[in-house]
Parts: structure tokens; sequence; C-alpha cells
């Protein structure tokens, strides 16, 4: 099983190092630390191809609901507006 570092993300997607780990952060994408000590300040993240593969299919384009157009209301006849 193949996975990733933040920087092979960086280098993949043309982003910086602050947008991958917030992607991480908001849960956007699953990661492993791989960290001898949890709780350290810097973690080393790893990502597995299964999760880089999620998270492009939450990413991907999606077309447009078809939107509708309201119709106006037509005013009987014996109504008078005045404005």
């Amino acid at each position: 099983m193949k996975t990733f570092s933040v920087r092979d993300l960086v280098t993949i997607y043309s982003v910086t190092e602050q947008t991958a780990l917030g992607w991480i952060a908001q849960g956007d994408l699953a990661a492993i630390n791989v960290g001898r000590t949890l709780g350290k300040k810097k973690p080393r993240w790893r990502i597995t191809e299964k999760a880089l593969a999620d998270f492009e299919l939450l990413r991907a384009a999606q077309t447009a609901p078809p939107t509708t157009r309201r119709r106006k209301k037509k005013l009987s006849s014996d109504v008078v507006e005045f404005f």
C-alpha cells in the first residue's frame, strides 16, 4: 500500500503546506499520524491511496441542479394597484 506525505500533496495539487494541513484538520482528507510521540507540535502525516481517492471524489466538480423560474401571479382585473 502506497502512502503520501504532506509534501507529496503539495507537489501533486500545487497548493501550500498550510492548505494540505487544513484539509487534514477539517476532516476532508483522512490521514494517519506516524510520529513517534502523539501530541507533538509537528505530527508526521501519511495519506493512503484510498483516502486520496475518496478526497478527490469529494472535491470533484458536480453539475448544478436545474433552476426553475417562478411565475408572476396574475392580478385579477378588478384589483387596481397604486404605487
